[in-house]
């Protein structure tokens, strides 16, 4: 699968998806700074699913419209990296399909998948 990582994410969590076989391009590592909306682009520009731990993204796709090939925002306030990389490895092998075109939740415990945006 193909994945943009926000800057704001774990490097673990990067590292781990890349061993799992996910083609990753981290933020980063080529644009640190950018703006959210360059990041969606960028994401698009990849046909990518863009994985953040920024609400903002829920604004530009809910209330502003804003084209994406999916968005998975992870909260994991108080978790290690090893536990937030293991959690998201679980879900992107469970639910990599519904993944796509969807806005995702991540939370410990939950997963929340909302499609028909």
């Amino acid at each position: 699968m193909n994945l943009l990582v926000d800057e704001n994410v774990d490097k673990s969590i990067v590292d781990e998806l890349r061993q799992n076989g996910h083609n990753v391009l981290y933020i980063a590592e080529f644009a640190p700074s950018i703006n959210d909306e360059t990041v969606l682009h960028q994401a698009n520009q990849n046909r990518a699913l863009l994985l953040t731990e920024d609400k903002d993204f829920g604004e530009l796709v809910f209330r502003q419209g804003l084209v994406h090939m999916g968005v998975v925002l992870v909260h994991f306030a108080g978790l290690s990296p090893q536990a937030k990389s293991t959690i998201i490895s679980t879900v992107f092998a469970n639910h990599e399909n519904e993944l796509k075109e969807a806005f995702s939740v991540i939370s410990p415990g939950r997963v929340r998948i909302r499609r028909n945006l």
